[in-house]
């Protein structure tokens, strides 16, 4: 049944304000240093024409990968294009961060030191921190925390993580956030020593945070960085997991020892600055064969169930950073369509909705920045690894922080098929309102009231699995090397608008 919508120029409730790099994204280290990620999907996988051959255990896991080259943060289109977003902050990090030696002297040619997994130069990051410098971003990491700087039993010791933060310190592009390790619940695949538990988590990140605090005070502490909620039954159940749906989640779900929230924190004593967690929708084709009822089929991802994920995973976690954290953001470092490398839809036009609603419910629900996993590796990317092309998500993105403000208003429209509504301030700073409507639904338009003439930027695409989005009808590709194309609205007066079913529009009144 078709919706309808009436959009107002002022006057709505102000629910918060929130950050002006809400919008942010990862370059995992195994990017920076080179080495195994996840496998690129066929154009035909992409397209649904061909069936992706997953793993069924994560004994094949390695099947899944393929080895990478370093990115290369100097490239010119790179950099042009991540620096068009605006402030972001650029996280380093994911599991391949806690298993990275610094060889800041060059003394190993390149061979990782045993108990360690891959090599970091000075070189590759200073390439990061010029990157950084160069897209006006402020920088997150995650350290070293494995078998080759200590064993289970033994505290962590600050003897690498000072190497990093020295160097970054003294080049004039300091860390401005840190998060321990990358996922900590996961024991059996975090990089943590063999035989780490959670009460071995809860006191080395105590030892790193006063470590911080002590040298590096201007750094802002975040974590724990795990997957899940407030506690594992509260969080897989909001997901669904009771009840038999689909639900949200990560690799974790494949793994029987996982520590919940309360474990990795209970008893710690240095206070969290702000709280992290990592989100997904799902678990991608790679893994499915192995987790099936975590695995959302494509012709569900635009539906209520599929979109409501995030917002699921944000309530679920409120209170645990209440507990933990009371009064910080929550930030999700991580967030993609599904944990695995992306769905073979992940791409393509049929995430946007996902992304853009992800967005838009979480700031109904609470400050903080969201980290799309990743700028431009593996196929949840900004970014296409190979050629640095923009993918819809890139053009979403770009709108969203272009269009949308950091005063969030409560728009009065409850979220149903057809009308995802969300209010914001206008970015520019001029008074009125700029809204975003989704309508998800692939067979009724949804009619719209205008009490304004208004800006329109409607995005599309010819198939919901297409690679190329078009904004009012125009197809998003790139001009020349690395030049935008042409991204203005359409003018609309004040009246019904109707939007045509499968659509993503921006307005500004």
């Amino acid at each position: 049944m078709a919706q309808q919508v009436t959009l107002h120029a002022q006057g709505l409730p102000v629910l918060r304000q929130v950050d002006e790099r809400r919008m942010s994204y990862n370059v995992e280290m195994t990017e920076v240093t080179g080495g195994t990620f996840w496998k690129q999907y066929t154009p035909e996988q992409i397209a649904g024409t061909e069936e992706f051959p997953g793993a069924s255990s994560l004994a094949e896991m390695g099947k899944l990968m393929q080895v990478y080259p370093p990115v290369d943060l100097y490239n010119e289109k790179l950099r042009a294009l991540a620096k068009e977003f605006g402030p972001v902050w650029v996280r380093v990090s994911g599991t391949w961060a806690s298993k990275t030696y610094y060889d800041f002297d060059g003394t190993t040619g390149g061979k990782a030191p045993e108990g360690y997994q891959s090599v970091l130069t000075k070189d590759q990051w200073i390439g990061v921190l010029e990157f950084v410098k160069a897209v006006g971003g402020k920088l997150l990491i995650s350290v070293a925390n494995c078998a080759g700087l200590h064993c289970a039993d033994e505290p962590w010791n600050p003897s690498e993580a000072e190497k990093l933060f020295s160097l970054s310190r003294d080049y004039g592009v300091p860390i401005d956030a840190a998060e321990f390790m990358n996922e900590p619940n996961m024991l059996m695949l975090s990089g943590a020593p063999e035989g780490y538990t959670a009460a071995d988590y809860a006191r080395d990140q105590d030892l790193f945070f006063a470590w911080v605090r002590e040298h590096y005070p201007d750094t802002v502490l975040v974590g724990p960085c795990n997957t899940g909620g407030s506690n594992e039954d509260d969080a897989l159940g909001a997901m669904g997991k009771d009840n038999g749906e689909k639900k949200g989640g990560g690799i974790a779900d494949l793994m029987g020892n996982v520590a919940s929230l309360d474990d990795l924190m209970r008893g710690t004593k240095e206070p969290l600055d702000q709280y992290s967690y990592h989100y997904y929708n799902g678990i991608s084709e790679r893994l499915a064969s192995a987790m099936p009822g975590a695995h959302w089929d494509a012709s569900m991802a635009h539906t209520e169930a599929y979109l409501a994920v995030a917002g699921q995973s944000a309530r679920a976690n409120v209170p645990g950073r209440d507990k933990y954290c009371p009064g910080g953001q929550m930030w999700v470092t991580e967030s993609g369509d599904a944990g695995g490398g992306g769905d073979t839809w992940a791409s393509t036009y049929l995430d946007v909705f996902r992304t853009l609603n992800e967005l838009g419910e979480f700031a109904t629900i609470t400050d903080g920045i969201i980290f799309h996993n990743t700028l431009t590796s593996s196929d949840y990317g900004f970014l296409d690894h190979a050629t640095h092309d923009p993918r819809p998500n890139y053009f979403a993105v770009l709108l969203w922080n272009r269009l949308m403000g950091t005063t969030v208003y409560d728009s009065g429209e409850a979220l149903r098929e057809g009308a995802h509504v969300y209010a914001h301030s206008r970015r520019d700073g001029k008074p009125g309102t700029a809204y975003l409507v989704i309508n998800n639904s692939l067979t009724d338009a949804t009619e719209v009231e205008l009490p304004c003439d208004a800006d329109r930027y409607t995005l599309s695409a010819d198939t919901l699995r297409s690679p190329v989005m078009r904004l009012n009808g125009r197809e998003l590709v790139l001009e020349g090397e690395h030049g935008l194309p042409d991204l203005s609205p359409v003018r609309e007066n004040a009246g019904t608008v109707r939007l045509a079913p499968a659509t993503a529009t921006f307005f500004v009144l």
